[in-house]
């Protein structure tokens, strides 16, 4: 286990290290714990979440003076905006994602820079709340760097690359990162050309979350702030929308050259 994946892989290191360090066995903890032997087993394989209640079990049963309870807290994403935590929890375990912007990058291609532009311009907002929500933006991102990282597949409008966020240094990053980034294995950018208006996608951006083969969730912005859903029908017509907008986009290497158009023409 990596413990640098995500919070809930930190968690489960942490849980393992404790169970080992006390010479227990994971039956030994089920049964002081009162769970069985395979929540134990998920919980330090990383793939069910915590609950507050077991790392407080945890705790106790350790010796340990709110070490586990303070690693379940950062598994919860607590410092998140609160509408934006059940997508954040969705996303850790997608071993697919599908995601259109027409505005903006996604998040989980952003630079910091960029993302501070944006997230500042939060009404009411202060720096601290933004360097929290910047550092949860980037947190997010781990996802993309562990062993298993999900195929992040891309769609976002041609005006993306075009209109500037922020100074012209911090758009040029923007930019080189997407090129960079492209180059991962497990991510595809593509490009969908201001000349294919009107199209489906003009009325907001989303993600769809795929766990081995099977959509479960998604996320769509909306006013004044995005929603998480599971419901079948609605992931159904955002799949038959998404590939709606992707039938309308230019092919990936093509993409790549515009976007290092772009950064050129920052640059001249």
């Amino acid at each position: 286990m990596d413990p640098h994946e995500s919070p809930r892989a930190l968690f489960a290191f942490e849980l393992r290290r404790h169970r080992q360090a006390a010479n227990m066995s994971q039956r030994q903890l089920a049964r002081r714990l009162g769970y069985s032997d395979s929540m134990i087993n998920m919980i330090e394989r990383a793939k069910r979440p915590p609950s507050k209640q077991f790392a407080e079990l945890c705790d106790k049963a350790f010796s340990l003076e709110g070490t586990m309870l303070r690693l379940y807290m950062a598994t919860t994403w607590h410092k998140a905006p609160e509408y934006l935590r059940p997508w954040l929890e969705e996303e850790e375990d997608a071993t697919s994602l599908r995601t259109w912007q027409p505005l903006v990058v996604p998040g989980l291609l952003q630079t910091q820079a960029y993302a501070r532009e944006i997230l500042s311009t939060w009404p009411g907002i202060s720096n601290e709340e933004v360097e929290e929500r910047v550092a949860n933006r980037m947190q997010r991102q781990a996802i993309l760097h562990r062993d298993q990282a999900p195929a992040l597949n891309v769609v976002i409008d041609e005006d993306v690359i075009r209109d500037h966020i922020g100074s012209a240094e911090i758009m040029r990053e923007q930019l080189s990162h997407l090129l960079e980034i492209a180059q991962h294995p497990q991510v595809t950018i593509q490009l969908v050309p201001y000349a294919a208006r009107p199209h489906c996608g003009l009325m907001g951006g989303f993600i769809i979350a795929e766990r081995n083969g099977s959509c479960y969730a998604a996320y769509a912005d909306a006013q004044p702030v995005g929603r998480t859903f599971d419901d079948r029908a609605l992931i159904a017509d955002l799949i038959r929308k998404y590939d709606a907008i992707r039938a309308e986009a230019v092919p990936f290497k093509q993409s790549l050259r515009l976007i290092e158009e772009a950064v050129n023409r920052i640059g001249a």
